[in-house]
């Protein structure tokens, strides 16, 4: 395996991304709510009072050291999201023991990762003829710089397996114990399109609410996505 340190480094300054989530689960908006830590930790107090539910709904924060949540940008909650519920399927790059925030140069790569996703997810339903689901756009922007194995290693099929996510998860955990803010590299989905996988939230300078979409499952793919609310 290449050595983490040999890997190419790229600046992205202010760079745009997009994201989409399962438009079924709600904003923590305990989060957006605050500006420090000290707002969080009051604010916090004051409603646990009257919400059980909100550990759960504000999930493991122990995991993002108070240094690195982003209170007081727009979105903090979709920043943190994936730090503090994590995947315990894990991704391409982590085996669920760390968040990773994933997002695409463009829309319509976040549209091609997500439906593959999806469509196995509806595959594995046994019976299922007809569904639909509401994803979430998201419109990200970010300051970083990143470990790049978009062009140098793009045909690396330890990384880049289409299924296999062994390799991408071992790189991911050298980067994660080398302190390594992230990677960019090539989506597997779409063809030369550029994806971007984050370490830490504290990278995320916002996150704004855009367009949602609705994809269509037919019973044996999804057939159709569908632009249902552009937001304003």
């Amino acid at each position: 395996m290449v050595s983490v340190d040999t890997l190419p480094l790229s600046d992205y300054r202010h760079q745009d991304g997009y994201r989409l989530v399962n438009g079924k689960y709600p904003p923590i908006n305990i989060f957006d709510d605050v500006a420090d830590q000290a707002d969080f930790e009051a604010l916090y107090a004051v409603q646990a009072i009257t919400n059980p539910r909100l550990q759960t709904e504000i999930g493991q924060l122990h995991r993002v050291p108070p240094a690195r949540r982003p209170w007081g940008i727009p979105g903090c909650n979709y920043a943190l999201g994936p730090f503090v519920h994590l995947n315990p399927d894990g991704s391409r790059f982590s085996r669920g023991e760390f968040g990773v925030f994933y997002c695409a140069e463009r829309i319509s790569t976040a549209i091609a990762e997500t439906r593959y996703h999806q469509e196995r997810y509806f595959q594995a339903v046994d019976g299922l003829k007809y569904d639909r689901i509401v994803m979430r756009g998201l419109k990200v922007c970010f300051s970083a710089r990143l470990r790049n194995i978009h062009r140098p290693y793009r045909d690396d099929d330890h990384w880049y397996h289409p299924d296999d996510y062994r390799g991408g998860q071992r790189l991911g955990q050298a980067l994660y114990e080398a302190g390594e803010n992230g990677l960019s590299y090539g989506s597997v989905r779409r063809d030369a399109a550029l994806c971007f996988a984050l370490l830490s939230p504290h990278l995320i300078e916002s996150v704004l609410p855009a367009t949602h979409y609705e994809y269509i499952w037919d019973g044996e793919k999804i057939a159709h996505t569908l632009t249902i609310r552009q937001h304003v």
